[in-house]
C-alpha cells in the first residue's frame, strides 16, 4: 500500500491512497474461495461452481464487500504510521473497485492543531464582591406570596385600572357572523396589561365600570401564530362581568407551613440565602472563568479544524432547539431557523472549540488526573442538582461509557480553570466598580457549557 499525505492546511489533510492490484486480487481470490464453497447456482454442484459464473453473479456484492475493508485497513495503518490525531469524521467517496487495476482513493481528514506550551502563571483577574441583601431576601418571600394569592371580587364601584384581574364572557365575530375559530366564552379571568389576550383587551377594559358590554376590534397580523386568526379582522362582543384585585397572604410562619418543608419564615429566609449564596459563588467562577478563557484565546492564535466547529454548531443549534419544545414553541414560530442559527453563533462555536483545544493542551501539559474522591463528589453534586441518588447517577453512566468520558472531560477542564485561577493575581472590587470582567456578557452559549 502506498500513501501520500497532502496538506490542505494546518489542520486539514488529504490522504492518497493506492492498494497494489496484487494485494486486491488476493482479496478477490480469498472472496471468491469463500463464496464458492457456499454459492448454490441451479446446474453445478456446492464447491464446483467455476469463478466466472460467480463473478457473473456476484462481483457486485463482492466489491461491495471488499471495497471498505480495504478502505478502512488502509486507514488504520496510516494513521498509526504518520500519527495523525484525527478530529471528527474522515471524508471520502469510494470508487467502484476495478479487479484489473490497483484501489486508488482519498481520504480529507481533519487533526488537531500543533498549541505551544500554555503560559499561564499571573493572569490579573477581577472577582466581584457579590453580598446577599435583604432586599433580594424579602423579593423572594413576595414571590411565594404571589404564587399562593387569591383573587377577590371588587365590590366597591370603580374603573378598571392597571394590575387589575376581570372576570368576562366574549365572542369573536368575523364579517359581522359569528366564526366558529373564536367561539363564545363564559367567565374567563384575564389579566390587565399581562395576558394572553390581544393588547387591544387590555387597552379597551381598562377605564371601564362593571356591568357593561362593548365591542373590541381586532385585526390579526398576517404572521399570526394561529394560522385561522392571521389577517383577519375580528370583532368581539365583550361583557365585563367583575374586577377582581389579587390578595396575598400575611408574610408570617402560617404561610411557609402550606409549603410542607417549613415551619417558620425564618426557616424561609435562610434556606433563600443559601441558595442566593451558591448562585453569587457560581456567578463569581463564572466570571473568573470567563476572564481566564478571553485571555488563553488572546494569548493562542491557531487555526481551527472545522469539524469541531461543525461539532460544537450543531451542539448549539440543538440546545436552542430543545429549549424552544420545552417551551411548546419551535424555531419557526419564533423566527428562526437553523440557517440563521448557524450564523448567528459561528464565532461562538469557534471559540468554544479553541477553549477546548487550548483547556485539553493544559490538561495534557500539567497531566492532569482526577482522583476517585473528586469524581465521588462530582456524581454527589450532579445527584444533588438532579434531586436523584448518587446510585442512579452512578448506573447511568456505568450504561454509557462515552457519556461518561465525555463528563470525566469536562470534569478535568474545569480542574484546568481552577488551577489558573488559582495561579491568578485576583484583585476584589465592590459590584459598582465591576463593569467589565473581561467575558462576553452576551455569549449565552459559552455561559451554559461553563454552567454543565
Amino acid at each position: 500500500m502506498q500513501v501520500t499525505v497532502e496538506d490542505k492546511s494546518n489542520v486539514t489533510k488529504v490522504l492518497h491512497f493506492e492498494v497494489p492490484r496484487a494485494e486486491v486480487a488476493k482479496e478477490l481470490d480469498q472472496a471468491y474461495n469463500e463464496l464458492k464453497k457456499s454459492a448454490d447456482i441451479k446446474g453445478f454442484r456446492k464447491g464446483k461452481v467455476p469463478r466466472k459464473v460467480l463473478e457473473n453473479k456476484f462481483s457486485k456484492d463482492v466489491h461491495a464487500d471488499i471495497a471498505p475493508r480495504l478502505i478502512q485497513e488502509s486507514f488504520s495503518k496510516a494513521l498509526e504510521d504518520y500519527d495523525l490525531k484525527v478530529v471528527g469524521s474522515p471524508r471520502l467517496d469510494p470508487p467502484d473497485l476495478d479487479p484489473e487495476s490497483s484501489y486508488k482513493f482519498d481520504i480529507t481528514v481533519d487533526i488537531k492543531p500543533e498549541i505551544n506550551q500554555v503560559e499561564y502563571d499571573g493572569f490579573d483577574l477581577t472577582k466581584t464582591a457579590y453580598r446577599i441583601s435583604e432586599d433580594e431576601v424579602e423579593s423572594q418571600i413576595h414571590m411565594i406570596r404571589k404564587t399562593m394569592a387569591s383573587k377577590q371580587k371588587v365590590e366597591e364601584e370603580r374603573p378598571v385600572k392597571e394590575g387589575d384581574f376581570v372576570l368576562i364572557d366574549y365572542e369573536g365575530f368575523l364579517g359581522g357572523q359569528p366564526f366558529d375559530k373564536t367561539p363564545k366564552v363564559e367567565n374567563y379571568v384575564m389579566a390587565i396589561g399581562n395576558d394572553n389576550m390581544p393588547e387591544e383587551f387590555s387597552r379597551k377594559l381598562t377605564g371601564v365600570i362593571p356591568e357593561q358590554e362593548l365591542n373590541i376590534d381586532v385585526t390579526y397580523p398576517e404572521d399570526a401564530t394561529d394560522e385561522d386568526l392571521a389577517g383577519k379582522a375580528i370583532s368581539y362582543r365583550v361583557k365585563l362581568k367583575e374586577i377582581q384585585e389579587e390578595v396575598l397572604p400575611e408574610a408570617d410562619d402560617n404561610l411557609v407551613k402550606e409549603l410542607g418543608q417549613y415551619e417558620t419564615l425564618d426557616e424561609v429566609r435562610d434556606t433563600i440565602r443559601e441558595n442566593l449564596e451558591k448562585g453569587y459563588e457560581q456567578r463569581t467562577r463564572h466570571e473568573l472563568s470567563e476572564q481566564v478563557f478571553q485571555k488563553l484565546l488572546d494569548k493562542h492564535e491557531f487555526e481551527v479544524p472545522q469539524s469541531m466547529v461543525e461539532a460544537e454548531l450543531e451542539g448549539i443549534i440543538s440546545e436552542t432547539e430543545q429549549a424552544y419544545t420545552q417551551n411548546n414553541t419551535s424555531l419557526e414560530e419564533a423566527g428562526l431557523s437553523k440557517e440563521i442559527l448557524r450564523e448567528r453563533y459561528k464565532d461562538v462555536a469557534e471559540k468554544q472549540a479553541r477553549r477546548h483545544l487550548i483547556l485539553e493542551k493544559i490538561i495534557e501539559q500539567e497531566n492532569l488526573e482526577l482522583t476517585e474522591e473528586e469524581m465521588e463528589a462530582s456524581f454527589e453534586k450532579m445527584a444533588t442538582d438532579m434531586n436523584a441518588s448518587v446510585d442512579a447517577v452512578k448506573n447511568f453512566f456505568s450504561m454509557n461509557e462515552n457519556a461518561l468520558e465525555n463528563y470525566k472531560h469536562t470534569q478535568l477542564e474545569k480542574k484546568a480553570v481552577d488551577l489558573i485561577i488559582e495561579k491568578g493575581n485576583i484583585t476584589e472590587v465592590e459590584p459598582e466598580e465591576s463593569e467589565e470582567t473581561g467575558a462576553d456578557e452576551g455569549d449565552e452559549q459559552e455561559r451554559k457549557e461553563e454552567d454543565e
